[in-house]
């Protein structure tokens, strides 16, 4: 599969959006009510102030009286308004966290959802991206934009109607003047979509490759790469901050354009009106309040234009928070029944790319039950094969299978039940060593949690404050020999029939590993256990050891029965003897 994480289309996010809204509609309801009464409060200030000037220009019978009911009334409405309108951005803040929770949630399950051998693939970068910055993105957005952009619309469309009802001839002539405000919108949005979308893409690339320069960082010393790695980083920042001026340079045409855009209707109405006042074709009345419709008007519509922008961003966030539903997800082609224990290989072919094959013909039957080594110098295949024997890619040609079932057509929940992978990498989450192990084995008691700690020699569980309640936090870290420890501990509570050891154990001196290797064995008993075997020591208790070089299965059989052979396994061996103390 391509490396390059879809983005949804624009249809996708209209679709996802509509089901957001959807999801608590009676929010989006209250919004669009509460809004459209804070508006209809609002228009009835600046008709009050209209109907002062008339009434003082008419001066007749009691004017101070009938200015001071006017005026109080303005006061009231305005008062009523503003009520309305915290009421509505109240609902509205409220919509917007449960509807960002939901998309949070909704991107974190469909994550989990991935097979391990399509996550194993993505470009780590960009899918912390998309959690992080995308999804905040996108939660800001729905928290505040929703609200305000409906309040803005809302007060926009309420002063509208109201000029026009006014006086058709003076709302008529402030729409005309609004066509400056589309015609900005327009050149922006046709624009905007492809540029805030490179924005997005090049900050994951640039996050991916901080994180890989991160986690390879003893490679990268070690080889002397820190000049390339620093070339690297320094184009990935590059074609951010290239993508980031192209859009800032549609907002230094946007906003000008959109400030001399809205001062139109204002001086258009002005100039109409004070023409048709002149003519007594209206009274001055009409006028002011025209006017102060219109410069209300400015308001609502700086608002839109403002969230119009950060919407773009916004929504290439959304389209790639979204995109991660359209990753194949490479489900099975049959439902497995039941299934045996019995590993066989048959002929496998393995190619990263395609174009050289990293396996060749490999042919090997695992009995249920077996201790089984892997052995071989470094590139010779050894931690590819523990991949395709654990389900987390798939020979090209020839077949892996487990009971007759391929391991890669297993659902990830029965494939767990049936084959474990361990290797190196481990994590520790920010909870209490209890709920790190519940999630091997959600029922699991305190004394089975005590055994597989015991079972994989983590005694410092005794020297904790808390012992099982102590949180693992910045304050309360484990090293890493710990943490894989407890990555080991949950295999025991796992309990799986297969369990395929690549470097679990590499971070803990060599006598523990090997004490922790054979308590391993012995807890596991009559489970099958596949040992990609760094230390030749950890052949040498196998019951049976497999020797890879360049991709290629060249022997098969017991320690001894390869040594006596005197190939490539009994050379390794005396090499390793040798230099032994």
């Amino acid at each position: 599969m391509s490396n390059q994480m879809p983005v949804a289309g624009p249809a996708e996010v209209r679709t996802a959006a509509l089901r957001d809204l959807a999801a608590d509609r009676r929010a989006v309801v209250g919004v669009v009510l509460v809004n459209a009464l804070a508006a209809a409060a609002g228009l009835i200030g600046p008709w009050l102030l209209g109907r002062i000037i008339d009434t003082i220009q008419a001066g007749s019978g009691d004017v101070l009286s009938a200015v001071d009911r006017l005026a109080f009334g303005a006061l009231l409405f305005t008062v009523v308004q503003t009520v309305l309108s915290w009421w509505a951005l109240k609902i509205g803040y409220r919509f917007g966290e449960r509807t960002a929770a939901r998309v949070r949630e909704r991107f974190l399950a469909r994550t989990l959802a991935l097979p391990p051998r399509v996550a194993d693939h993505l470009p780590t970068g960009d899918l912390i991206a998309r959690g992080s910055t995308d999804a905040s993105l996108v939660a800001i957005t729905l928290r505040s934009a929703v609200p305000e952009v409906l309040v803005a619309m809302i007060h926009a469309l309420a002063l509208i109607v109201a000029v026009l009802f006014l006086d058709l001839r003076l709302g008529l002539c402030g729409l005309v003047c609004l066509i400056g405000v589309g015609a900005a919108i327009r050149w922006y949005l046709r624009r905007a979509r492809p540029v805030y979308l490179a924005v997005a893409a090049s900050g994951a690339d640039l996050a991916d490759v901080v994180a890989s320069t991160a986690k390879g960082a003893r490679t990268v010393e070690t080889l002397g790469l820190e000049r390339r790695r620093s070339q690297v980083t320094e184009t990935a920042i590059a074609q951010a901050r290239f993508a980031r001026l192209a859009a800032l340079w549609l907002r230094t045409v946007l906003f000008p354009w959109s400030e001399v855009a809205l001062a139109l209707p204002v001086v258009g109405v002005l100039l109409i009106g004070g023409a048709l006042y002149a003519h007594e074709l209206v009274s001055l009345g009409v006028v002011v309040t025209a006017t102060v419709y219109l410069r209300q008007l400015v308001g609502p519509l700086d608002t839109l234009m403002l969230w119009i922008e950060q919407l773009q961003g916004a929504g290439a966030s959304y389209a790639r928070v979204e995109g991660l539903a359209d990753i194949p997800k490479e489900e099975p082609q049959l439902s497995p029944g039941t299934v045996g224990d019995r590993i066989r290989v048959d002929n496998a072919h393995y190619s990263y790319t395609g174009a050289r094959d990293v396996l060749h013909g490999i042919d090997l039957l695992v009995q249920p039950g077996e201790r089984l080594a892997i052995v071989g110098t470094s590139g010779a295949g050894k931690s590819t094969l523990a991949r395709l024997l654990a389900g987390l890619d798939r020979p090209h040609t020839g077949s892996v299978t487990i009971g007759g079932t391929p391991v890669a057509d297993l659902p990830p929940d029965q494939l767990r039940e049936h084959v474990v992978l361990i290797t190196q990498d481990h994590h520790v989450f920010h909870d209490t060593v209890r709920d790190n192990l519940l999630i091997a084995k959600p029922n699991a008691t305190d004394d089975e949690l005590y055994a597989a700690l015991d079972a994989v020699g983590a005694v410092w569980v005794n020297d904790l404050p808390r012992r099982l309640d102590t949180e693992l936090d910045h304050d309360t870290n484990l090293d890493d020999a710990s943490a894989q420890q407890l990555s080991l501990a949950r295999v025991v509570l796992a309990d799986p029939h297969t369990l395929i050891l690549d470097e679990a154990t590499s971070l803990l001196d060599p006598r523990t590993a090997r004490r922790t290797e054979q308590s391993l064995a012995s807890v596991l008993q009559g489970r099958t256990v596949i040992a990609i075997a760094h230390r030749l020591q950890t052949a040498h208790d196998a019951d049976r050891i497999a020797v890879m070089e360049a991709g290629e299965l060249v022997e098969l059989g017991t320690h001894d029965e390869l040594v006596r052979a005197g190939r490539v396994y009994g050379q390794l061996w005396q090499t390793w003897h040798a230099e032994s103390p």
